[in-house]
């Protein structure tokens, strides 16, 4: 079974197309920065873009994935033609409000703040809280992860280049 994970290919092995994607990033392409809260798609810590769509990898079985582009944290930041990285609005802004504590939910966070703010880049701030309320934070950063997500919201909304 052929992955689109990131923009590149990669081959694994497909079984019966049923396990968790979450576990072939992790264990088969150590794609890491996607993390293992719950397995039950509640924390929102597996929370990657299949078709640029947030989607819980912990409950996505590879034969859906398969069908999609999928994007971890890990393809977020864009490499520039002159080798340099861009972050991506929201990493941009967690780092300015220093969001992150243990950063075991971060790029669930991260995920599901830049899926949205892509799919709806006019939306309210309520809106865009709501869009954040099924992705849980053990050490309670709520706060500040509000904050972060708010200067996202500011920084997607500036032109190109601007931030």
């Amino acid at each position: 079974m052929q992955l689109n994970i990131n923009g590149e290919i990669f081959a694994v092995a497909d079984g019966d197309g049923l396990r968790p994607l979450l576990w072939v990033l992790r264990d088969e392409l150590g794609l890491t920065g996607t993390k293992y809260g719950c397995g039950a798609g509640i924390c929102g810590s597996c929370t990657v873009h299949l078709d640029g769509v947030a989607a819980r990898s912990c409950l996505t079985p590879l034969a859906q994935a398969a069908k999609a582009a999928i994007r971890t944290i890990e393809g977020l930041a864009q490499m520039q033609p002159d080798g340099s990285v861009r972050l991506h609005a929201v990493q941009q802004a967690f780092t300015e409000e220093q969001v992150p504590q243990c950063s075991w939910c971060m790029s669930g966070q991260m995920m599901t703040c830049a899926a949205f703010l892509e799919q709806n880049p006019a939306a309210s701030e309520a809106q865009l809280l709501d869009a954040m309320q099924n992705n849980y934070c053990r050490c309670g950063c709520y706060a500040r992860i509000r904050k972060g997500v708010l200067r996202a919201a500011q920084l997607a909304a500036q032109p190109a280049g601007t931030t």
